[in-house]
């Protein structure tokens, strides 16, 4: 039990980490070990305030959200295990405006406004592949004269 404790406090020690990767990569550490002596070791890291989904969440979202939207970001964390209801707190306090990151990542990566409707296309996937919504991929990309594609 102690080297599952110094194995966890390990991993903890080089970034936060939600409840289910710690299980997942102690399973994984210690096959033979029983579920129960791990889920132990969390409960034990929980009630002292060494791992938290929600400190977690936030620290995650707060360095993600600056090259991805709210979609991908809550489809991350939710593969994390982290609940629905910590993931919506989370987003809903970090990412206070979400067509400005896209902007931003759209600027960066796109520094002349599409010419042509290809262009237009690719920048509108480029967004979408990032995990922003459809209303803010369009408002960002429609911001050009739409009469100069033309």
């Amino acid at each position: 039990m102690i080297s599952i404790r110094n194995k966890a406090l390990q991993l903890l020690s080089r970034r936060d980490h939600s409840r289910k990767e710690l299980q997942q990569k102690l399973a994984l550490s210690y096959p033979d070990l029983p579920l129960e002596e791990i889920n132990a070791v969390l409960d034990n890291f929980i009630q002292l305030g060494w791992q938290s989904d929600a400190r977690f969440a936030e620290q995650w979202v707060y360095y993600r959200s600056q090259r991805y939207g709210q979609q991908r970001l809550r489809h991350e964390l939710y593969e994390k295990g982290i609940d629905s209801e910590i993931i919506n707190q989370v987003l809903t306090e970090v990412i206070d405006d979400e067509e400005t990151a896209a902007r931003a990542i759209w600027q960066k990566k796109f520094p002349i406004p599409p010419r042509n409707i290809n262009e237009r296309a690719k920048q509108l996937r480029y967004l979408a592949s990032r995990g922003f919504s459809l209303h803010v991929i369009y408002a960002v990309v429609s911001e050009t004269n739409e009469d100069e594609m033309l």
